[in-house]
């Protein structure tokens, strides 16, 4: 049984976190990790209104009555939205667990975090990070190495150094991920001190993933050295998959396009109609190299408990 401070804090069976994704951590989605034993995350950022983020939750009081947070985006978007919305309706409706994460911590919202008794998890970058956001009150904090999809940071850190080093740093629980993709991952990162792990890419290939089948197909056949580095150019780096996106994108980087011509490549309608409607290289695709681990199409279920089961086979292999 892994059992960690996490498990407890949280109140889950394995220490296993899914990722927010902007397009896809919607109700259904989050609902089958917290459902498998996990904590999942709903994205708050795909509801563009108090309203639809109220039905969402309303959704998900049919779906699960185990443990689920709710990301509250800090990055900058070209429309802004209003994160005091989110948490009146996180408040309406006894919802306990928040997770932050953007350029900065968010100072205008701990005090009602706290005033609500919130467990506030923050994902950040590094040491000086996460040192910062635990003086100001943060219980938990996530980091994940440069292996990841999605954002990379500006740091550049692999997981096996990462996580050791901001476990060393900050008194509170540290979330790790970066590549995990198999409990043999699960394992390495709670034995570098994490008492959770965080993933996405290896949840993307799940029966109960929301993406066109074309999409999982193409990430099933992917490898480790299938991801490519985007957007540095615009101080935002991301991990993709190689696709027919990502290198416009690269090359438009490369000759110093003006940001607007950018925008039309790596713009989230194009992602999203990439995840929908099954056009591969539509769209900028977040992807880590823990994609290479993935061999199947299981269910949520299925791969949280595997994972867990290999992870204690994994640590209990040295004590004998």
């Amino acid at each position: 049984m892994l059992k960690t401070k996490i498990t407890d804090l949280l109140e889950i069976k394995y220490p296993i976190v899914g990722g927010a994704m902007m397009w896809i951590s919607k109700a259904e989605f989050v609902a089958a990790m917290s459902e498998a034993g996990g904590l999942g995350i709903m994205a708050s950022a795909n509801y563009k209104s108090k309203e639809s983020f109220s039905e969402a939750i309303e959704k998900m009081k049919t779906l699960t009555n185990n443990p689920y947070g709710i990301n509250i985006n800090l990055f900058p978007a070209m429309t802004q939205i209003d994160n005091n919305d989110y948490i009146d309706v996180m408040a309406d409706n006894g919802l306990k667990i928040v997770e932050t994460s953007g350029h900065h911590a968010p100072e205008e919202l701990i005090a009602r975090f706290k005033d609500l008794g919130m467990t506030w998890i923050h994902k950040c970058v590094g040491v000086r990070y996460a040192k910062k956001v635990e003086a100001m009150g943060a219980d938990i904090v996530t980091v994940v190495g440069y292996e990841n999809g999605g954002a990379t940071g500006r740091l550049d850190t692999c997981t096996m150094v990462l996580v050791p080093v901001v476990v060393d740093a900050v008194n509170v629980p540290v979330i790790g991920g970066g590549g995990i993709s198999d409990g043999r991952g699960v394992a390495a990162v709670l034995s570098l001190g994490a008492e959770a792990v965080i993933m996405g890419t290896r949840l993307l290939v799940t029966k109960e993933s929301p993406i066109h089948d074309n999409i999982k197909n193409a990430l099933l056949n992917a490898s480790e050295l299938d991801t490519m580095l985007v957007m540095r150019s615009l101080n935002a780096t991301h991990r993709v998959l190689n696709n027919d996106a990502a290198n416009q994108c690269v090359e438009l980087e490369n000759k110093k396009a003006e940001f607007a011509e950018l925008y039309e490549v790596i713009k989230g309608e194009n992602a999203n109609e990439m995840y929908y409607k099954g056009i591969v290289g539509k769209g900028i695709l977040s992807c880590g190299q823990g994609i290479g681990l993935a061999h199947d199409i299981p269910s949520v279920k299925e791969l949280f408990d595997r994972m867990a089961e290999k992870a204690e086979q994994t640590l209990m292999r040295f004590s004998n």
